[in-house]
Formats: C-alpha cells, sequence, structure tokens
C-alpha cells in the first residue's frame, strides 16, 4: 500500500528527533494558536499523534477533532496520546479515500503532501477544500526546497528521504508537489508563514475565502 508507514511507526518520533531535533514539531506548533475556540478540526495524516498534545495545550478542551490516518500502526500510537478534554475520533483510512458529510473549521496537513505525485496532491486537496468551511483555517507544514547554489544541501536531504521512505513505506513521490501556487489559485490568503530547519522545513497558515 502506498504511503502507509506501519513499519515506521514505532521508532519514527525517535528519527524525526535524530534528524531534525525539535524543528518538525516546533513548524507544526508555529500554526496552531490560530484554532479557534470550539473548532472542528480535520487533521490529514496525522502520524504518531504528537500534534494531539500540543493542540490540547493552546485548546484544552471543546474542540472535535477527525483523525485520518492510513497506517492502523501509527493510530495505535497516537490514541495513546493526552488530548485533554477534546473529543478525538480517529478514522484508518487514506485521505484520498476519506468521506464525511461534516464540514471543519480547521483543517491541519502536516508532512501530508509531500507523499503524492502532483495530480495526487491536485485530487486530495480539491477533495480536502470541498470539507473546510468558508473563511475555515488551513495549516499547512511541509518541506521547502530553495532554489538557491547555497541551498543544494536541501535537494540532497530530500532526495535522501524520499529513498529511505520509498523502501520502506512505498512513498509514491520523487519530488514535492507545488502546493501554494494551488492554494493560491483557489483564492486562499496566506495570513502567516514561517521557516524552519534553515530554511529546509515551512508552516503557513491559508484562510479559505
Amino acid at each position: 500500500m502506498n504511503n502507509n508507514y506501519d513499519r515506521t511507526a514505532g521508532f519514527y518520533d525517535k528519527l524525526s528527533k535524530l534528524v531534525f531535533g525539535d524543528a518538525l514539531m516546533e513548524a507544526q506548533r508555529s500554526v496552531l494558536h490560530f484554532i479557534p475556540e470550539d473548532a472542528k478540526i480535520l487533521i490529514a495524516g496525522g502520524g504518531t499523534g504528537a500534534v494531539l498534545e500540543e493542540i490540547a495545550r493552546v485548546r484544552a478542551q471543546g474542540v472535535s477533532i477527525t483523525y485520518v490516518e492510513i497506517s492502523k500502526k501509527m493510530i495505535g500510537v497516537a490514541s495513546k496520546r493526552s488530548v485533554g478534554g477534546n473529543n478525538v475520533q480517529f478514522v484508518n483510512v487514506a485521505i484520498e479515500s476519506f468521506k464525511t458529510d461534516e464540514r471543519f473549521d480547521v483543517i491541519i496537513t502536516s508532512f501530508l503532501f509531500d507523499n503524492f505525485r502532483q495530480d495526487k496532491a491536485e485530487a486530495v486537496f480539491y477533495a480536502l477544500d470541498n470539507l473546510l468551511n468558508p473563511t475555515g483555517m488551513w495549516l499547512f507544514t511541509d518541506f521547502n526546497v530553495e532554489q538557491n547554489p547555497n541551498r543544494i544541501w536541501q535537494k540532497w536531504l530530500l532526495k535522501s528521504m524520499y529513498l529511505f521512505f520509498k523502501i520502506l513505506s512505498n512513498v509514491e513521490a520523487n519530488e514535492l508537489p507545488e502546493m501554494e501556487m494551488l492554494l493560491s489559485n483557489a483564492g486562499y490568503k496566506t495570513i502567516f508563514k514561517r521557516l524552519f530547519y534553515r530554511n529546509f522545513v515551512k508552516s503557513l497558515v491559508y484562510q479559505k475565502p
């Protein structure tokens, strides 16, 4: 199964910390204060669920979270997280297969779209866009490669990551899809942007028109 991190669930957080320190979690944490009170949140591809504990620190109660993750083992790890007084529903399905009649105030995609080829990324984007309420917030965190000779290490690190996770998790992508232009063309307004780990990681908050 493509993009399934079952085989890495037991050591994913340790590996992330070994390579990036706290940068990946710090990047995700940086956008969470945009979550309004009593929000309905969709987390697409939540991984080990560390973000659930971070959300609970910002919104200790009253938040309703739908947590969609393709890896059953990742959900097993995430389900043990402390979520405060918030309600979390875990859904074990690929995000591209997720169906619901609900609409959400916030969508969180952290290191999700880097798994997809451009055509799949666009399909997932439009599916998620349909689930986000007007003026809703899209909290977006992912890797970033700059077209700068001094940043050539970013390309090599990304290639190494793709090779590693292609072997262990059958990741289908070979390069990052173009997402900022896609969101911009759909009318989303960028209201926050911050770079981490020498600009290799980016976090943005988009508001839906």
